[in-house]
């Protein structure tokens, strides 16, 4: 399953180039790469030259697939294993009505995440990949579907489970929910199965 293509925005400013080198770092190509992430390559290509822009679980996807983080892949390299991220009002970022700020250091092998999940996200789209996720709800209310069963989640709340499960997110109410987000940062040839019709690869 694709993700929608929408409208190009100036959001995620340079992003493009980095996409780009990372995938032939890797050794990847634009067919293998685009079908890892669930991606037609034609669309990876326009995310590449600039003429679309990612969304933030494209970009999750992408930097699972790349063995790296959303902030590398934005340009956002805080010192390397700095051990202590300040709050303020400065440092998120925005994608898709997707927004975040990074709450966890660089070099590790988790990344964590304040994130913003705005009103309806991804009613149709199923994550599956390597790995473990974990979130915890801070403000609103979401809905957590892991395999064929939804989880409605408040303050307080948190999920913990293994990414092999189809799962999706999203926000139950019009204003959004926010929540802190973890997830492991792997590179596995499980992401190359076979997943089904409908499952989409981040």
């Amino acid at each position: 399953m694709n993700h929608p293509e929408g409208a190009v925005t100036d959001e995620v400013p340079g992003v493009a180039p980095r996409l780009r080198d990372l995938r032939r770092d890797r050794g990847l190509t634009l067919e293998t790469a685009a079908g890892r992430a669930g991606l037609s390559p034609a669309h990876l290509s326009r995310l590449e030259t600039g003429r679309r822009q990612p969304s933030l679980p494209m970009l999750l996807g992408l930097a699972r697939i790349y063995g790296t983080t959303v902030s590398a892949l934005l340009g956002e390299v805080p010192p390397e294993r700095d051990a202590i991220v300040r709050g303020g009002p400065l440092g998120a970022s925005e994608a898709d009505g997707w927004r975040y700020r990074q709450a966890g250091g660089s070099g590790r092998a988790m990344q964590a995440l304040r994130v913003r999940v705005p009103y309806g996200t991804e009613g149709d789209l199923v994550r599956v990949h390597p790995g473990e996720e974990w979130l915890y709800v801070l403000e609103g209310r979401l809905r957590v579907a892991l395999g064929e069963t939804l989880h409605d989640l408040g303050p307080g709340d948190s999920a913990h489970f293994d990414s092999l499960t189809p799962h999706r997110i999203a926000s139950l109410d019009r204003s959004g929910a926010q929540l802190l987000f973890v997830h492991t940062l792997l590179q596995s040839s499980a992401a190359e199965l076979c997943l089904g019709n409908g499952i989409h690869r981040l």
